[in-house]
């Protein structure tokens, strides 16, 4: 692949700057590809999430809650597969291009999806989208982990990870005002798949791939901060097969958040993906209230994910997997109540605890992730983790959950996300003491070591 696309490499070196524009050439473009990554990664979720609000016009199409989960569980399926193989392909290429390719093709994708009714062609749509959709989070990984150091990730990562929920909540607006404009529901698939291709674009223009390509020095020199896991040299581009046998597929502790990784999708997807029809269908919301339902669900997120990754660096010293419980136990508790209450404001408010929570382990095992490698090795690793999210989460959120609902009714589907939560809260405590930078010889830096 590398041969076929020579752009694709990772952007080389150049001369270093004078000394005394190190620093705010530095300053200037971390918060340039920081907004980059996040108005970017925004993006995927506008022609990833809008399918979700499709579900109901799709029903009226004429077809059953489980050949939409069949349809929808393409895209997990495909993308928790390309999200670890694009995610290898991405440690060795340039972040700059590779992001914004996905999105635009993610885009002309999406322009094709309501031209069918064929079952078959849609799920090929799916198939395809899932998969260029992979190419979002692995280049976000790299610019993180190139651009910003150890000691600051957990909070900037839960920064940047609210592009999830700006992105997811602000889509259902998008999709509203879509329908208006093209006067029908497939304006929800074509106003996102258009502004989809314009962030495409303009990523690519003021995105950069490593400091070093822009004449600055390594994020670890620049901050004075290296990372407990100890590589020769970190700078060094690695194959695949040193990628993935000596970091990712020998490290116990990437298996163990792979896994809750898996299940706190089930729970995210669980809820958001059928909330708009579960909330029609069972408790009454009209589609305007089902929307703002919605939104509350990726918007409360946002202060949420923000204080959880500043709790994990600040208080735990590094340390993922406590925050990561207590959030899965507020999680259970919240999906019990959002199931049982029949109160319009009960269930928006418990939604947006949800959402306020959910998040957090979904940013706290993605940093993790990053924290477990050498830089070089930081998409394989979050692909590595996207992998069971999307083929044991989403896929069984979306085809499970809607062949449970339509045998069991929505009572057997929450059941399905209450197990799905308690196995996460299993998965993550066997981390527990992982990544404590308060202690020098903390588990991982003796396992990778």
């Amino acid at each position: 692949m590398e041969n076929l696309f020579n752009f694709l490499k990772p952007a080389p070196a150049i001369e270093r700057l004078p000394k005394e524009k190190i620093d705010p050439v530095y300053k200037k473009f971390r918060l340039q590809v920081f907004i980059s990554i996040y108005i970017g990664y925004m993006g995927y979720y506008f022609v990833r999430s809008n399918f979700s609000l499709a579900k109901m016009y799709l029903i009226h199409e004429g077809f059953t809650k489980t050949q939409l989960g069949f349809v929808a569980s393409a895209l997990g399926l495909a993308y928790g597969i390309s999200k670890f193989v694009m995610g290898n392909v991405s440690d060795r290429s340039n972040a700059r291009y590779f992001l914004g390719i996905g999105l635009i093709l993610s885009g002309i994708t999406n322009l094709f999806l309501p031209l069918t009714t064929s079952l078959t062609v849609m799920f090929m749509l799916m198939l395809i989208n899932g998969w260029v959709q992979g190419m979002g989070w692995p280049p976000c990984g790299r610019i993180m982990t190139h651009w910003f150091s150890d000691k600051e990730r957990g909070v900037k990562m839960s920064i940047w990870n609210t592009a999830h929920n700006v992105g997811g909540g602000f889509i259902a607006v998008i999709a509203l005002l879509g329908v208006q404009i093209f006067g029908n529901w497939k304006g929800i698939f074509y106003l996102p798949a258009i502004i989809a291709i314009v962030i495409g674009t303009l990523y690519m223009i003021f995105a950069k791939d490593t400091p070093q390509s822009v004449g600055l020095p390594p994020i670890e020199e620049y901050k004075n901060d290296y990372p407990a896991v100890k590589v020769k040299d970190r700078e060094k581009e690695m194959t695949a097969k040193e990628i993935l046998f000596k970091y990712v597929f020998n490290n116990k502790y990437l298996w163990y958040i792979a896994l809750a990784n898996g299940f706190v999708y089930m729970v995210r997807y669980g809820i958001i993906n059928w909330a708009p029809l579960y909330l029609q269908e069972v408790k009454g919301f009209n589609v305007k209230e089902s929307a703002i339902a919605f939104s509350l669900f990726e918007y409360a997120a946002i202060p949420g994910t923000i204080l959880i990754g500043w709790i994990s660096d600040k208080i735990f010293h590094g340390r993922r997997a406590p925050v990561g419980v207590a959030c899965m136990v507020g999680v259970t508790a919240g999906v019990f109540i959002y199931w049982q209450s029949s109160s319009v404001l009960a269930i928006n408010i418990t939604l947006a605890c949800i959402g306020a929570l959910i998040y957090g382990p979904v940013m706290l095992i993605g940093v993790s992730a990053l924290d477990l490698v050498p830089k070089k090795a930081a998409g394989t690793a979050a692909g590595f983790t996207g992998l069971f999210g999307y083929l044991i989460g989403q896929v069984s959120a979306e085809i499970v959950m809607g062949i449970v609902v339509d045998k069991y009714k929505w009572d057997g589907g929450f059941m399905l996300l209450m197990v799905s939560a308690v196995l996460a809260i299993v998965f993550l405590s066997l981390t527990w003491n992982v990544h404590d930078r308060s202690k020098p010889d903390s588990e991982e830096i003796k396992y990778v070591n």
